[in-house]
């Protein structure tokens, strides 16, 4: 399948009870002028959210594997991690270190943050390729708690070893913000889309600029290991 035209969103997006923010990652546009895989990667939010019949739909989508962004804090699972699923664990903030949330903090929630983190954590950042990378055979869920930060970063990388076109991979990432909205009414954040408005509007950006200012310089596959880059292109491209 060929074309620069980034599918419907609506063809992405996977409705798994319990959860708001749930799509596969194929169907994008290439460099190349292909498309990413579906099947293959998809990105959500809080998975321990599922109910049962939301673990049957992830399990009949023949998903495999789930990395888990999350630190151990954030671990609540209502119900019991389905049979035959492979769980690895890459706990992102935790891993960016205290130095780092000193630095940069301030920018969390936004794109803003996604350039500082692959300068600063890289083995970080590798450590979540080669999750995905090493995955068994099977789709891969990556995903965090509201599935719009942590898994905006891996998105990012992700589509990008792909080769994934920088505009099909930023429009990607703006669909959380319609996405979680009932989420932030349920937790009582009212303020959430105003305060990440504001982060940007005081840097002198959007969203958009900065996500594309990010894979302007977009340079992680120069330092991943290339086994896990090949690895990855292959799961998504097939």
């Amino acid at each position: 399948m060929t074309g620069t035209a980034t599918a419907p969103h609506e063809e992405r997006q996977l409705d798994w009870d319990g959860c708001l923010n749930v799509r596969d990652l194929g169907l994008l546009p290439t460099r190349d002028g292909r498309r990413t895989r579906t099947g293959a990667v998809v990105r959500a939010d809080n998975l321990d959210r599922l109910t049962a019949e939301g673990q049957n739909s992830l399990l009949a989508y023949g998903v495999r594997t789930v990395v888990d962004l999350r630190d151990p804090a954030e671990y609540r699972p209502l119900l019991p991690a389905p049979d035959g699923i492979d769980l690895v664990r890459v706990p992102l903030d935790a891993l960016a270190g205290p130095h780092w949330w000193a630095r940069f903090g301030a920018l969390d929630g936004t794109p803003l943050s996604f350039r500082p983190y692959l300068d600063h954590c890289r083995q970080a950042v590798a450590d979540l390729v080669a999750a995905v990378a090493r995955a068994r055979p099977g789709a891969v869920v990556v995903h965090c708690g509201a599935g719009r930060d942590r898994t905006g970063l891996a998105a990012l990388v992700l589509l990008a070893l792909a080769g994934a076109t920088p505009a099909a991979i930023t429009e990607d990432y703006l669909l959380s913000a319609a996405n979680l909205r009932p989420l932030w009414t349920i937790l009582d954040r009212p303020e959430e889309e105003a305060g990440i408005a504001r982060v940007l509007a005081d840097a002198g950006t959007t969203p958009e600029r900065a996500l594309h200012d990010v894979l302007a310089e977009f340079d992680a596959e120069q330092w991943l290991p290339a086994g896990d880059v090949a690895a990855v292109r292959a799961r998504l491209l097939g």
